[in-house]
C-alpha cells in the first residue's frame, strides 16, 4: 500500500478543555487533542489550567506533533477573541473547532439554585457561542472549516440535571442553526454525544456517591455492547467529523454510547438491565 497523509493533514485545530483532570486515564479534550495531531495537525490546546494543557502538548511533541497552549476562560469574550488571535499568530489559519467543555451539576428544577443554574449554562452552552462567535468569520473568510461541538446522551433522556440536560440540548440545537446557517459557506458543523465514558472526571464524580463500585460496573454494562467506553471513542467520531472523509455531512448529532439512548428508548431497556444485574451477580 502506498503513504497516505494523515486525515487531517496540515489542518489547524482549536480544541477547548484540552487537558485532563488529574486521575486515571484521559479525558475527551486530551484524547481528541493527541488523535489530531497524529493525523497531522497542528493543535491550539486551550485550557483554563495551562498546566493540564501542557501534558497534552507534550505528548503530542514526544510523537513529533506540533501544539501550542493557550490559557482561557471561554465563558469571556475576550479571551475567546485572544484564542483566536494567538491560533492565527501561530498557524495562520484554523480549520477545525472543537467545543469540548462540559460541566454537570445535580438537582431537579426545584432543588437547584440560579447560580448553579448559570455556571452549568456558561461552561456548557455560553462557550460554544463564544469560541464559534470568534471562529466561524475565519473559516468563512477561507470558505472552509469543521465545527464540533460536543453534547451527551443527557440532551436526550431525563435524569436528575435538569440544568445540564438543558444546556446540552441547547449545544444540540445551537449545531443544527450554525450548519443551516453557514454550510452553504463551506463550514460543517456536527454534534457528538458521549455516553457512558470512563474519564477522570467521570470516576471523581462517581466516587462521590455510595456503593460507586457497583455504579460503575452498571454504567459500563448499560449499552447494547455491554463493554465500557473512552476517551478514545470520543476522539475517533470528532477526527472522522473534522477530516474531509464527512465533506458530505453536517448538521448531525451522533451519539457514541454503545446504543444506551435507543436502549433507554425501548423496551429493551428492561432487558439489558437484568442482563446486567445477573452478570453481576455472577462477578460478586
Amino acid at each position: 500500500m502506498r503513504e497516505r497523509p494523515g486525515r487531517v493533514e496540515g489542518k489547524v485545530a482549536v480544541v477547548t478543555g484540552a487537558g485532563s483532570v488529574p486521575g486515571p486515564g484521559f479525558g475527551t479534550g486530551k484524547a481528541i487533542s493527541i488523535a489530531l495531531a497524529r493525523e497531522g495537525a497542528k493543535l491550539v490546546l486551550v485550557d483554563l489550567f495551562p498546566e493540564r494543557a501542557e501534558d497534552t502538548k507534550q505528548a503530542i511533541e514526544a510523537e513529533g506533533g506540533e501544539a501550542i497552549v493557550v490559557k482561557a476562560d471561554c465563558t469571556k469574550w475576550r479571551d475567546c477573541s485572544d484564542m483566536v488571535l494567538k491560533a492565527m499568530d501561530a498557524f495562520g489559519t484554523i480549520d477545525i473547532l472543537v467545543n469540548n467543555l462540559g460541566l454537570a451539576s445535580p438537582g431537579t428544577v426545584t432543588e437547584m439554585y440560579e447560580r448553579d443554574w448559570d455556571r452549568v449554562f456558561d461552561i456548557n452552552l455560553r462557550t460554544v457561542f463564544l469560541c464559534c462567535k470568534y471562529t466561524i468569520p475565519v473559516m468563512l473568510a477561507q470558505q472552509s472549516g469543521s465545527v464540533i461541538n460536543l453534547s451527551s446522551i443527557s440532551a436526550q433522556r431525563p435524569g436528575r440535571t435538569v440544568a445540564y440536560t438543558a444546556a446540552k440540548a441547547g449545544v444540540e440545537a445551537m449545531t443544527f442553526d450554525m450548519a443551516y446557517t453557514y454550510g452553504r459557506k463551506g463550514v460543517r458543523v456536527n454534534c457528538v454525544l458521549p455516553g457512558n465514558i470512563n474519564t477522570p472526571i467521570a470516576s471523581n464524580v462517581l466516587k462521590a456517591f455510595p456503593g460507586h463500585e457497583q455504579m460503575q460496573k452498571m454504567r459500563e454494562k448499560a449499552g447494547m455492547l455491554g463493554i465500557p467506553g473512552d476517551a478514545w471513542d470520543i476522539a475517533h467520531a470528532v477526527l472522522y467529523f473534522a477530516s474531509d472523509e464527512s465533506r458530505f455531512v453536517t448538521g448531525v448529532t451522533l451519539p457514541v454510547d454503545a446504543g444506551v439512548l435507543r436502549t433507554t428508548a425501548s423496551s429493551m431497556a428492561a432487558e439489558i438491565r437484568a442482563m446486567v444485574e445477573e452478570e453481576l451477580k455472577g462477578e460478586a
